[in-house]
């Protein structure tokens, strides 16, 4: 079942991309007591994601904490490693890297794709959220091979 507006986080370890190393995080935690900006992509260093989902984040960083906004994340159904060279390359310290591994938050959270037919897998879809001490007051879905609702401007309107 896909999470809903209203619903509460799932509790996984996901891994955050740390300037020390990965660092294991439960999701029940780390969203606890904050207002966060998540948003999910396919995957790191992918077309989409590389060019507009991460640069769009990292471009209104400033815009969305002025709104309210504790933290920024972003998750993939990637490893804590690509996810901390990924913020490297095209990133900001304004956003937190959250590593899916093994895709268990997405699948917590309802929101799989299947990538086969691109070599990927089980990925994650592309979608953004804003969640507020853990429980989900917004959700943007995209469909498959879209890029709107889940942009940061499609979120700064939402605050």
């Amino acid at each position: 079942m896909t999470i809903s507006v209203g619903d509460r986080i799932p509790d996984v370890t996901l891994v955050k991309a740390t300037e020390n190393g990965p660092e294991k995080v439960q999701s029940g935690d780390y969203f606890k007591g904050k207002k966060v900006a998540l948003f999910s992509v396919p995957g790191a260093f992918t077309p989409t994601c590389s060019a507009r989902h991460l640069p769009g984040y990292v471009e209104k960083a400033q815009d969305l904490k002025s709104k309210g906004v504790d933290e920024i994340a972003c998750t993939a159904v990637n490893d804590a490693f690509v996810m901390g060279a990924w913020n490297q390359n095209a990133g900001s310290s304004d956003i937190t890297m959250l590593a899916d591994g093994n895709g268990e938050f997405a699948e917590a959270v309802g929101l799989t794709m299947d990538g086969s037919g691109f070599g990927l897998g089980k990925r994650g879809q592309r979608y953004s959220m804003i969640v507020e001490d853990g429980v989900v007051k917004e959700l943007n879905v995209e469909q498959p091979g879209d890029f709107s609702v889940s942009s940061a401007e499609h979120m700064l309107g939402q605050l």
